[in-house]
């Protein structure tokens, strides 16, 4: 061999073996900045960040905990709820909605005081809801009773309850009339006309167990699933079609997308939130898997700063991605409740 191939050849394995450039800029910096330890229950759900108000609310089963989200600090509870699950804030009215998944019950709450203001009556265990202020209405997942129920804001009550044919776990509304929600026990999602308060179609995902997390980019008009199979999927939910598929963690419930930068951000109960770049509508790239804490499935997401909030309990054992039995699947000895922020 001359010692101009024997050169070149070098050159090439130093290539094959050294990182790529490329994928080491690719990293975004995202970890686990603060650590706050709040204490009390072990049991907790949904996430929801108002970036204007600087709070975050955190639901933790017999109360909704109201962080700042600069300090971390406790400013406010929420306090006698019965199996706190969601939380959807209407700041036009200033009121928010907290599902009582016991009670079957939605709370309303001045969001000023944190105090009780009115009791909504739902289905069996609200879950997931999130409030749409395209069309001025709050949407409740009942996740024992397969239904949505619709509530009116302003006036305080249900217009409607649909049936959607399955187990919902979350939801998504475009703010033109349509809401979609995942089934948990079909791996599929529904279309719902807002207009109609009906069901318009049910739509099977490929490849997906159990869905359950969920974000929709209006501009592009796709939807972002997380699966149990530990897939995230990104759909046009107009087609149906199924635009890519990539590996993501276990016990996925947690999702949430950046319009203004582009990223995707599926949390998982084994202590990752795996980071997807949108490249453009139908291309996404794999970034990084940032490691966080044992339980932290669910996740938040702060517009303004681009942090992350989640939440778990101390000691959760390598066998569990929840809360303990019998709010989850694993019977251990929690340790302390805390909330993760996650960012740069």
């Amino acid at each position: 061999m001359t010692a101009v191939r024997i050169v070149a050849l070098a050159a090439v394995l130093v290539a094959v073996g050294a990182p790529a450039r490329g994928a080491e800029a690719a990293k975004t910096g995202y970890h686990v900045t603060h650590k706050y330890t709040i204490g009390g229950d072990a049991g907790w759900d949904y996430i929801v960040v108002d970036p204007e108000d600087r709070r975050v609310y955190v639901t933790h089963y017999r109360s909704v905990e109201v962080l700042d989200a600069d300090t971390g600090v406790v400013v406010g509870r929420i306090a006698n709820m019965n199996g706190a699950r969601g939380v959807a804030l209407v700041k036009s009215i200033g009121e928010g909605f907290a599902t009582n998944g016991t009670t079957d019950s939605v709370i309303v709450v001045d969001l000023k005081t944190l105090q009780r203001v009115g009791e909504i009556k739902a289905d069996r265990k609200p879950d997931a809801t999130i409030y749409d202020p395209g069309t001025g209405r709050v949407f409740v997942n009942n996740g024992d009773s397969d239904d949505m129920t619709v509530i009116d804001p302003k006036a305080g009550k249900v217009v409607g309850t649909i049936p959607i044919g399955g187990g919902p776990e979350f939801l998504a509304a475009d703010g033109e009339g349509t809401v979609w929600t995942n089934l948990f026990d079909k791996g599929a999602f529904v279309t719902i006309d807002v207009n109609s308060l009906k069901v318009t179609k049910t739509t099977p995902i490929e490849g997906c167990k159990d869905a359950s997390s969920m974000a929709f980019d209006s501009a592009n008009r796709r939807l972002f699933i997380g699966c149990h199979s530990r897939v995230l999927v990104v759909v046009d939910p107009d087609s149906g079609k199924i635009v890519k598929t990539l590996p993501i963690g276990e016990h996925a419930d947690g999702m949430v997308y950046d319009a203004a930068n582009r990223p995707i951000f599926a949390s998982t109960g084994d202590g990752f939130v795996t980071i997807v770049h949108q490249d453009s509508s139908d291309a996404y790239t794999l970034v990084e898997n940032v490691k966080t804490m044992r339980g932290a499935k669910t996740l938040g997401f702060d517009s303004k700063t681009g942090k992350l909030f989640s939440a778990t309990v101390e000691n959760v054992p390598p066998h569990a991605t929840s809360q303990p039995a019998p709010l989850g699947k694993v019977a251990y000895e929690p340790g302390p409740f805390v909330v993760l922020e996650i960012g740069k």
